[in-house]
């Protein structure tokens, strides 16, 4: 476990890593900006922090700044954002007196399962010294996507948005960019898969080595 943490802490301190931080710290302050009905503040902050996840990525790749931390740190602070805002819309939509959208909250459920479960095995995988699977292009894509359809519900969703008062997505747009963004992130679910087992099939592999030695 020691070595594990002095390999993970091992050149942690980038420009990365900080906007990885600042995205967490983005966090509480959009969920309490959204709670007090400051929605279009909220929005702001959400725009931030998809700026941070675009150009921490870009910056440890170009100035060769990536860490065994920020391969942890990045996805955690994705991760927490995306339930936190899936959180806050379906306690919104929950709200809704039109059944469509009441109903509809349903779905943000399936974004706050998906990030949990991804939570539960790389803590199981780090835990055990294995290395949760790195973002691949569902991944890259599903987030964005994620963020940009979030985005747009935010600002100009049917009853929650901020800026409605200018323009108002239709209830069938929002809910099938909804499902787009939802359909991109079980793809990118899917995309984990194959690393992940393959993983825990070569770590049961050496245990049985080892026995036989």
């Amino acid at each position: 476990m020691k070595e594990n943490l002095k390999r993970l802490f091992t050149g942690c301190l980038t420009v990365p890593n900080l906007l990885s931080l600042i995205r967490i710290i983005l966090i509480p302050i959009f969920g309490v900006l959204f709670y007090h009905d400051h929605v279009l503040a909220a929005v702001i902050v959400l725009a931030v922090s998809g700026l941070t996840d675009l150009f921490d990525g870009k910056i440890a790749r170009r100035f060769n700044q990536v860490s065994e931390l920020g391969k942890i740190l990045d996805p955690v602070a994705d991760k927490l954002t995306q339930m936190t805002i899936a959180v806050v819309l379906f306690l919104e939509f929950n709200k809704s007196t039109n059944p469509t959208m009441k109903w509809f909250k349903w779905v943000f459920l399936f974004f706050i399962a998906k990030e949990l479960l991804m939570v539960l095995v790389g803590a199981v995988m780090i835990g055990i010294g294995l290395r949760p699977s790195a973002a691949v292009m569902w991944g890259k894509v599903a987030t964005t996507a994620f963020y940009g359809v979030m985005i747009l519900v935010i600002a100009f969703g049917p009853e929650v948005g901020a800026l409605r008062a200018y323009f108002t997505l239709p209830d069938p747009v929002m809910i099938v960019l909804v499902i787009i963004a939802a359909l991109l992130t079980f793809a990118a679910l899917l995309s984990y898969v194959p690393n992940t087992v393959q993983q825990f099939k070569e770590r049961k592999l050496k245990k049985q080595t080892k026995k036989e030695d």
